[in-house]
């Protein structure tokens, strides 16, 4: 089965696609022990939101504030938006069987430390009106109605890839560098997953209202590489309270964003210059992810997500784990850039087949549920015969 993964990510610049090819390939230990399933990525990419559609996206997210009309406006254009990404990945690969997009986060609701809601942007009736295939969507909800986070999704991936990696008597890790840090921890029996904190959201913010480079985020790190870490500055980021809480837990833009910076910095009383400022961000995101990869033991560390591609947090992290072997998820088989909507690829063909497709040990919920709704293509909704659970994924 062909199934098209779509996402945007905290960092709200682009939609990324990936088209995987999925065929069950045998059976794997006892009755109902679930599926070998081989998955062959067909195709990857990635498709800039147009720049006014940014930038509306942008001045809606929280703090600010804004009106439902502009809400079901944005759910429209960022719904159609997907659909045109949508049908060029399918057009590439000659069509596709089904979708599942996970759309724009917009606002995760969280309150003293549980997930309450959350909101996707990006209206699957769109994409299932152009492609006339099913669309598997709002994907995050139902673990949070059964008591988890809805974050993070991806360990239920990282899990799959990483379980024949573990170090004995280590752990083996896979982390996410977006516009939030996540990390899915795997040991022997375990598998523990939730969002460090910032990773690229802050560096970010001020990338963008500074005008320090036009692509809206620090290319190559050399902004940051320009800079000198002001000591005084990040000790008072250290000290936020969502560090010391407990996993499982998340977190997205509605903490972490422009105003958050601004508070920090007038807390100082004196101006950081602006390569001096991206430089701490930077390193806060290193001190953090490497003080939780650091106490979880792990010995082998999968990295993706567009923090990857930042020399000055990679070096950072190389030289805080000197214990740590850092690859890239490419090593895994799922290209690190596409990582995230191979994932939503993988829970659009669970969700079809019946499969639960998230970890309790990641989200904190009862139980694992099927994630996600489905509108139906151009004719009748035909579901596949359900499979009772995944025993193993290979990717290629």
């Amino acid at each position: 089965m062909r199934i098209l993964g779509l996402q945007s990510g905290t960092s709200h610049d682009g939609i990324d696609t990936a088209v995987v090819d999925f065929r069950i390939e045998g059976e794997e230990g006892a009755v109902g022990g679930g599926a070998v399933l081989r998955g062959t990525v067909r195709h990857a990419a990635e498709t800039p939101y147009a720049p006014e559609l940014r930038a509306r996206l942008v001045a809606a997210l929280p703090p600010a504030p804004t009106t439902l009309a502009e809400v079901a406006e944005l759910d429209t254009l960022i719904g159609q938006a997907f659909a045109d990404a949508a049908e060029a990945a399918a057009s590439a690969v000659g069509g596709v069987d089904a979708v599942c997009s996970h759309g724009q986060t917009v606002f995760h609701w969280v309150e003293d430390g549980r997930a309450r809601g959350t909101l996707q942007l990006g209206q699957p009736a769109w994409i299932a009106e152009r492609l006339g295939v099913p669309v598997v969507a709002d994907v995050r909800i139902r673990d949070i109605a059964a008591g988890g986070q809805g974050a993070p999704l991806v360990p239920f991936l990282d899990d799959l890839l990483l379980r024949d990696a573990v170090p004995p008597g280590g752990a083996a890790a896979a982390l996410n560098l977006g516009g939030i840090a996540n990390v899915t921890v795997i040991g022997s029996g375990s598998v523990l997953g939730y969002d460090i904190g910032p990773a690229n959201a802050l560096i970010d913010a001020v990338i963008q209202d500074r005008g320090l480079d036009a692509r809206g985020y620090d290319a190559d790190g050399r902004v940051a590489a320009a800079g000198r870490v002001d000591d005084a500055l990040l000790a008072a980021l250290l000290e936020e309270p969502y560090y010391a809480l407990p996993a499982p837990k998340s977190t997205g833009k509605e903490h972490f964003h422009l105003a958050y910076v601004r508070e920090h910095c007038a807390a100082l009383g004196r101006d950081v210059a602006d390569a001096d400022l991206v430089r701490t961000l930077t390193e806060l995101t290193v001190r953090t992810v490497a003080h939780d990869i650091a106490v979880r033991g792990v010995r082998l560390l999968a990295v993706s997500g567009g923090g990857a591609h930042n020399p000055v947090v990679m070096a950072g992290l190389r030289a805080a784990l000197p214990g740590v072997e850092v690859i890239s998820a490419d090593a895994l088989g799922a290209p690190a850039d596409a990582k995230e909507a191979i994932l939503f690829a993988l829970i659009g063909w669970c969700t079809l087949h019946g499969v639960p497709a998230v970890l309790p040990g990641a989200t904190g919920a009862r139980a694992a549920r099927i994630l996600g709704t489905i509108t139906p293509g151009s004719g009748p909704l035909r579901l596949p015969d359900p499979v009772a659970a995944i025993a193993s994924l290979r990717l290629s």
